[in-house]
């Protein structure tokens, strides 16, 4: 699938979910996010104050939240950091849900329709680039990594969260997640103290989470089918993934 179709696919996916509140309230209590928070990714609560944390954010400091989804997660750091926040995400409908999440929170935020590998941000700009979950989208991982690099200051840190399979040869995952490989794209990319850490308690989060949704009866909800097949999906393989992240600087 490619970029513009992977798109227009997260479009009805995105426009989807604005009327499936059961599928957020589940979503929400077992990765122990607050009622306000808009999530379209599985970082946890906790997970996001590791985030926060490894950002090394300072009071105007600027974050890009990359494939931002609904904006939940960077809105969350900016408040908690007193950063200034831009997100970026390639769903148009993801990027109105932000807007209008922000306004909401009464948060400040710019959100723009952009890539993983043209965010259009531009050169050295950023002082932290977070992208949650997402960074397997990638069409074309290398220049991905490459615009991480590109958009940040010298010292600027990135923080990416995601899946790597267990065994890349096994064809029954899929292919754009067999190609993560959190470390070797960051240290190709020029990255420096590049850091891969294991997150089993994550993972276990999101299986209590598959579990249920599982058991849920969709009706005519397109939003909880498609949460409900996910989570089939998900718990078949299981044991095949392994729930990472990675943090490191920019040279300079």
């Amino acid at each position: 699938m490619s970029t513009s179709e992977r798109a227009a696919y997260f479009d009805q996916w995105y426009a989807d979910m604005r009327h499936s509140p059961v599928k957020d309230e589940v979503e929400r209590r077992h990765l122990g996010l607050p009622q306000h928070l808009q999530s379209t990714s599985l970082l946890t609560w906790d997970g996001l104050a590791d985030v926060t944390d490894a950002l090394r954010l300072s009071p105007g400091d600027l974050l890009l939240d990359l494939a931002c989804g609904r904006g939940g997660y960077g809105l969350e750091v900016a408040q908690r950091t007193g950063a200034r926040l831009v997100g970026v995400d390639f769903s148009a409908e993801a990027v109105r849900q932000a807007r209008t999440q922000a306004h909401g929170l009464g948060r400040e935020g710019d959100f723009e329709v952009g890539t993983l590998e043209a965010t259009r941000i531009e050169d050295s700009s950023v002082d932290a680039v977070m992208v949650v979950d997402s960074i397997q989208f990638a069409e074309h991982p290398a220049r991905a990594y490459a615009e991480l690099a590109r958009v940040l200051r010298p010292g600027g840190r990135v923080v990416l969260t995601c899946w790597e399979v267990v065994d890349p040869d096994d064809e029954t995952q899929p292919a754009g997640l067999r190609a993560v490989d959190l470390r070797g794209g960051l240290v190709a990319a020029g990255f420096t103290g590049v850091e891969v850490v294991e997150r089993p308690d994550w993972r276990l989060d999101e299986r209590a989470m598959w579990e249920e949704a599982v058991t849920l009866d969709p009706g005519d909800d397109p939003a909880l089918l498609s949460f409900r097949d996910e989570g089939v999906r998900s718990l078949r393989h299981h044991d095949a993934r392994r729930r990472v992240w990675a943090t490191a600087s920019s040279p300079g």
